[in-house]
C-alpha cells in the first residue's frame, strides 16, 4: 500500500482539489502542511491557482506549445565534470521524440554555453537552446547569436578571472569562462575546503559586483560572477513574445537561477520545480527526477500528439 501525505482541506481551489482525489484513489492518505505531500511518482501541485488536470486537457486544443527546460539538475544529474553530465535514462529518446512530433518547440535554457549543450544532447533535430543565463541563442537551423556585455564588464570579468585562478591553484575548484559570466564550481569538495573559498571568492569578487554592472549569485555546486542585462527570464520573455496568447507553455528548472524564469512565465503558463528534494519555491508544481520528469514530457506529448 502506498501512504500519501496530503494538503488540508481549503488549502487548494476546488478544481485542484478535484484533480488530486481523482488522482489519488484508493490511496490511503495523511493530512500535513501544503507543499509537504508525497507519492513516488507523482506530481505535487504547490500553486492553489492552478488546475493541472485543465492545463493539460487544454493542450490539444491550443494553437502553439512551448515547453522550456533547464538543463543541469532538470533534464541531467549533477556531475563533479560538467562535460560528463549526461541526461538521465530515457530523457534524450523522450526529448528526441517531442522535437520530431513538431507540435512542440522544445526550448532549453541554461546557464552552459549553448554549443556545450549541443554536444550533451545529440538529438536528430536540435531543439532551441539559449546558453549563459541568455546571452546566447542557438537556433535549430544552426544559427548563433549572441550578445556582448560592455567593454568594462568583460574586463572586470577578467579580473575576476585572474583573482580566481591565483587562489584555486591547489584548492581542488574549477573555474569555467562563459561569454557573459565566470563560474566557480566547487561540487565534490569537502565542506572545510567549499568554506575557504567562498570566503575567499567573496572578498575577491564581492567588489567587483558593487560597481553595478556584475552580479554576485550563488547556485548549486559553486558562485558565478555574471554580466548584468540578461537572465533566463529574459529568455523566457523572448520565446514569449513570439507565442500567440492561445498556447501551452511551461518551464521545468531546479535551481535559485529558475527562478526568474519562474517569474516570467507564471502570467502565460506553469512552472515546474524538478529536483529529488522539495525547496522553497514559487514553482506551481514539483516533480522528482527522472521518474516524474519522463511522466510530465510524456503526458505532454500524448496530449500534444491529439492536436
Amino acid at each position: 500500500m502506498i501512504q500519501l501525505l496530503a494538503p488540508r482541506p481549503g488549502l487548494l481551489s476546488e478544481a485542484s482539489s478535484r484533480f488530486y482525489r481523482e488522482s489519488h484513489k484508493g490511496l490511503t492518505c495523511t493530512t500535513v502542511e501544503p507543499c509537504k505531500w508525497i507519492r513516488k511518482s507523482f506530481m505535487r501541485i504547490l500553486s492553489p491557482r492552478l488546475d493541472l488536470t485543465e492545463f493539460f486537457h487544454r493542450i490539444p486544443a491550443v494553437k502553439e506549445r512551448v515547453l522550456m527546460l533547464d538543463y543541469d539538475g532538470t533534464l541531467a544529474p549533477f556531475q563533479v565534470r560538467p562535460e560528463r553530465a549526461l541526461p538521465y535514462p530515457g530523457v534524450a529518446n523522450a526529448l528526441e521524440e517531442l522535437v520530431s512530433d513538431r507540435g512542440t518547440r522544445v526550448v532549453i535554457v541554461s546557464g552552459r554555453r549553448a554549443e556545450d549543450l549541443a554536444s550533451l544532447l545529440p538529438l536528430a533535430k536540435r531543439p532551441e537552446i539559449w546558453g549563459g543565463h541568455g546571452w546566447e541563442r542557438l537556433l535549430p537551423s544552426g544559427e548563433h547569436r549572441t550578445q556582448e556585455p560592455k567593454p568594462g564588464t568583460r574586463q572586470a570579468l577578467e579580473q575576476a578571472a585572474h583573482s580566481a585562478q591565483e587562489f584555486l591553484v591547489r584548492s581542488g575548484a574549477r573555474v569555467e569562462r562563459k561569454p557573459a559570466s565566470i563560474a566557480l564550481h566547487w561540487r565534490g569538495l569537502p565542506a572545510l575546503a567549499v568554506a575557504k573559498i567562498q570566503q575567499r571568492v567573496q572578498a575577491a569578487w564581492s567588489p567587483l559586483a558593487k560597481a553595478g554592472e556584475l552580479e554576485l549569485l550563488a547556485f548549486d555546486g559553486g558562485i558565478e560572477l555574471r554580466a548584468t542585462g540578461c537572465n533566463k527570464q529574459h529568455a523566457v520573455k523572448a520565446v514569449l513574445s513570439e507565442t500567440c496568447g492561445d498556447s501551452a507553455v511551461a518551464y521545468l528548472g531546479d535551481d535559485i537561477t529558475d527562478e526568474d524564469a519562474f517569474a516570467a512565465i507564471k502570467p502565460r503558463g506553469i512552472a515546474v520545480l524538478v529536483r529529488p528534494e522539495y525547496r522553497d519555491t514559487s514553482a506551481d508544481v514539483w516533480i522528482r527526477p527522472p521518474r516524474e520528469l519522463l511522466s510530465f514530457i510524456k503526458r505532454w506529448r500524448v496530449k500534444g500528439r491529439r492536436a
